[in-house]
């Protein structure tokens, strides 16, 4: 079957990558990445560093010192996941313009999975995979729509976390059928951005599981969405209040025993 992955630079989507290529070996898989999520609009420092840690560091720093180590045994960086797809792992922000319609109609994707993607996904890209636009989305629908779900709920005292796997039906965001969901307890003592990644070892395995039932030529068991909240970008307010909880965004002793167990051996 014809795959095509959209999913964004940065450590979680090329964790979530590493996790979930491998089930998909039989496949012919094209992984397109976009720059980041949201608009270009100044965000609080707050954001900017944790940024720092989600892209430039593994993307600028890390990922090419880890492409110069000699038997690199390590999860594979966005360049390295090249040597492994059909095509090299290539960016793609305007995924909505015809020059970008046109490179993946000529792939004949007969899915299309979405982790963490950058962009909105219009109509007529939704209508090219005959199996339709998977999303996993790192939130809980349809409480937690938008960006930032894992922060929210924390934010909000929530005892769970997880991950939603819905179909992309239209351009509206995070609304469509729901296909699955994952589980995390929340620990307080540990940041978002540990929480962020430890969702995606049961997240992954709800794509691997849907894109098994659909290659055997089922269909996903699912429910219509009702209510439901949508979450921007926390602002100087919200982060306060976040930290005032006692949470906070990054632990960077956690990134580094991240790090080691994944991806320096």
């Amino acid at each position: 079957m014809n795959i095509v992955i959209l999913a964004n630079r940065d450590l979680a989507s090329n964790y979530a990558l590493n996790l979930l290529l491998p089930h998909l070996s039989q496949h012919h898989v094209s992984v397109f990445l976009s720059a980041k999520v949201g608009g270009s609009g100044s965000k609080p420092a707050e954001l900017n560093s944790l940024a720092f840690f989600e892209q430039k560091l593994f993307n600028q720093i890390l990922s090419p010192l880890f492409e110069k180590l000699p038997n690199y045994q390590g999860f594979k960086t966005f360049s390295q996941m090249s040597r492994i797809l059909q095509q090299p792992v290539t960016e793609l922000n305007d995924i909505n313009s015809p020059r970008s319609l046109a490179k993946i109609a000529k792939l004949e994707p007969k899915l299309i999975l979405s982790i963490r993607y950058g962009s909105i996904l219009k109509e007529d890209v939704l209508a090219l995979p005959s199996f339709g636009v998977l999303n996993l989305h790192s939130g809980l629908l349809p409480d937690y729509r938008g960006v930032m779900a894992t922060f929210w709920a924390m934010l909000n005292g929530e005892k769970k976390i997880g991950t939603t796997l819905h179909y992309i039906d239209n351009a509206s965001i995070d609304t469509g059928r729901i296909a699955g969901h994952s589980h995390l307890e929340v620990q307080p003592e540990k940041s978002y951005l540990w929480h962020v990644l430890q969702l995606y070892p049961s997240g992954v395995n709800l794509l691997i599981d849907a894109v098994v039932t659909l290659d055997n030529g089922a269909q996903l068991t699912t429910t219509e969405q009702q209510g439901g909240q949508y979450y921007s970008f926390p602002d100087t307010e919200a982060l306060k209040r976040f930290t005032d909880k006692q949470l906070c965004l990054v632990n960077e002793d956690e990134l580094t025993a991240f790090m080691l167990e994944h991806y320096i051996h």
